[in-house]
This record gives structure tokens, C-alpha cells and sequence, in this order.
């Protein structure tokens, strides 16, 4: 599993996303984390001509190899993943989308999870691992300079409002 500590390393030293076959699928793009868990859950590729085009892969059983980083998928697979804007953070459809792609066992998504659809996929074993049970996957988030500096937005928030809460104390 990549850890949090990697990715500045693997963002820093140029390296490229190879197959586990050791083939080269292109040079390391972004990182998207957990929305839940803050831990990283795909990256992206930079593959066509002049690196261009920015595919997502899952690091699911990816592994750091010297400035590269080794993911469990083809290059033809991360080709012909759906075309996603890694500019911003993907939304369920896009989300649902990339599964589909790189798990297409997977029966539930995101979007029929949050629609309240019964048909779910608890306890199967394809699920995703780190996966939020009432949603059927993560929500993707890009990894910024905040997630650098290991702030966690939501706790700082949090903070902020314990210290300034008048009520304190009385």
C-alpha cells in the first residue's frame, strides 16, 4: 500500500507509473485520497503524446520501486480507462465510472447508494477494502498542499470553533 509519505517523494523524483510486468504506462501525475480515511486510493497517469492525457489507476496493491511506482494494471487498461478531468474532484458518476472499468464484477455504486438501491454489495468480497458500507466505495479528493502538511481540514475547523465558542467554560 502507498502510504501518505510516498507521494511527495514519488511527485518530487520524476519517476514514471510501470505495470507489474515492468512495463512503462507513463510519468506519475496526481494522487487522489480517501475522502474518508485520507490514506491514497488512485493516481493519475500521464500517458499520450507529450504526457497529455491524465488516466486514473487505483493503488490498490501498488508498491514504490526506487522514483517509480508499480500498479497492479496493464498499460492497454489504463489506456482505455474512461476519460475522467483530473482538475477537480470526480463525482459519483465518474467515480462509478472508473470501477466499473477496473472492477467490473462490482455490482453497486456510489450513485445507487446514495439513491437509497437495495441491491448492494455488503459483505461481497469484490468490494472495494476501503470502502464506507453505506456507499459502496470512497469518495475520491486530490491530494493538495493541505494533505502536505498533514492538516486535516475538517479537524482545523473543528479547533477553530472549540477556541472561539463563547459558551466555554461558563
Amino acid at each position: 500500500m502507498i502510504a501518505k509519505e510516498h507521494i511527495d517523494a514519488l511527485l518530487r523524483g520524476n519517476g514514471n507509473v510501470l505495470s507489474r510486468d515492468g512495463e512503462k504506462i507513463g510519468g506519475i501525475g496526481q494522487f487522489f485520497l480517501d475522502g474518508d480515511t485520507g490514506e491514497p486510493s488512485w493516481i493519475t497517469v500521464k500517458t499520450g503524446l507529450f504526457g497529455l492525457r491524465e488516466s486514473f489507476v487505483p493503488l490498490e496493491g501498488a508498491w514504490v520501486q526506487g522514483n517509480d511506482l508499480v500498479v497492479q494494471h496493464g498499460k492497454d487498461e489504463v489506456k482505455d480507462a474512461p476519460l475522467i478531468d483530473p482538475g477537480g474532484h470526480p463525482g459519483p458518476e465518474e467515480e462509478a465510472r472508473l470501477y466499473e472499468h477496473y472492477r467490473p464484477e462490482r455490482i453497486r455504486t456510489y450513485a445507487e447508494a446514495a439513491d437509497g438501491d437495495s441491491d448492494g454489495d455488503a459483505g461481497r468480497p469484490n468490494a472495494h477494502p476501503d470502502a464506507d458500507q453505506g456507499t459502496g466505495h470512497p469518495r475520491l479528493r486530490r491530494y493538495s498542499e493541505a494533505d502536505k502538511n498533514g492538516a486535516d481540514e475538517s479537524l482545523t475547523e473543528e479547533l477553530r470553533k472549540e477556541n472561539s465558542d463563547p459558551q466555554e467554560g461558563v
